[in-house]
């Protein structure tokens, strides 16, 4: 079998490097329940949106998220929400950005004013460029990875469970619930005979498995929509056959409310095909208005 050693090796460093200052916890202290929320994708979830664009009222307003929303990101530890300094870079070359965000940002700034009295913990596990079929599939062979040339890369599916159980390891069980996950993922499938006409079962899966891993059958699963295709059709399929799955979609018409602006310049001869600041800031925004909406009973 042919896997991802150096990659592996890294992740499960970054996993032993978890050591959680108990203290990071101190400001919750509450008898409420810690809300987490999982994020996991490509590169529109790990996000590029410019966060040297955030206004006055953006930074007042993450000011205010911070003292009730820890953000834990691809092995790192808790911290208060926060954006992200580039460190690759072919990412800072190609967005022409020092600092970015994806949308925990905005969906952690609509949480705490919806609900000013909770606390919670977003805990995300993303990368660019990679498929459902291949790295984020639960049911991962070599066959499947070597089809869409990810056979060196990590199995993402389990990395991300792995990454949250160690986060999770360092509670009470009964301090904390999980509350939903989010789903930005599909580009990668899109345009693939084999990965987009089985996205609507390796979701499922996805969904499925992560639940019960969790235990949750009823955990909320949020996604927003990817391409115009067979994914995206893909992705309404399996928000109406399964419970407590909701299917974000975006509108193409720059007039509508769900228009998502991504950065206007050319990558080798192709649009970049990722959210600037503002599409990734309704995107965060349309995730907590959605759960909000739909599950916040």
């Amino acid at each position: 079998m042919v896997t991802n050693t150096n990659s592996a090796y890294c992740f499960i460093a970054f996993l032993f490097c978890i050591s959680i200052n108990g203290n990071i916890y101190s400001q919750f202290e509450s008898s409420k329940k810690i809300q987490v929320f999982i994020l996991a994708g490509q590169s529109n979830m790990d996000g590029r949106g410019d966060a040297s664009k955030l206004t006055n009222d953006d930074v007042i307003g993450l000011s205010k998220a911070k003292e009730n929303i820890l953000f834990a990101y691809n092995g790192s530890q808790p911290a208060p929400l926060h954006v992200t300094q580039i460190k690759q870079d072919f990412i800072r070359k190609k967005f022409r950005v020092d600092s970015i965000f994806g949308p925990e940002l905005f969906f952690g700034i609509e949480m705490s004013k919806q609900f000013p009295d909770k606390k919670f913990l977003i805990i995300k596990r993303s990368q660019g460029g990679t498929s459902l079929y291949g790295c984020w599939n639960p049911n991962w062979s070599i066959d499947k990875a070597t089809h869409v040339n990810e056979q060196n890369k990590p199995k993402l599916f389990f990395e991300m469970l792995e990454f949250t159980d160690a986060i999770l390891a360092e509670l009470d069980p009964k301090s904390y619930e999980l509350a939903g996950m989010l789903w930005v993922q599909g580009e990668s499938d899109s345009g693939r005979k084999l990965p987009s006409n089985s996205y609507e079962q390796n979701l499922t899966n996805l969904i499925q498995h992560t639940r019960k891993h969790y235990k949750t059958d009823d955990l909320p699963f949020l996604m927003l929509q990817v391409s115009r295709g067979k994914v995206a059709d893909a992705m309404r399929s399996v928000s109406k056959n399964l419970p407590r799955v909701s299917f974000i979609a975006q509108s193409y018409s720059e007039d509508a409310f769900n228009f998502l602006p991504q950065y206007d310049y050319m990558w080798k001869g192709r649009p970049a095909g990722h959210y600037n600041y503002e599409g990734m800031k309704k995107i965060g925004v349309l995730f907590s208005k959605e759960f909000v909406k739909t599950y916040s009973k």
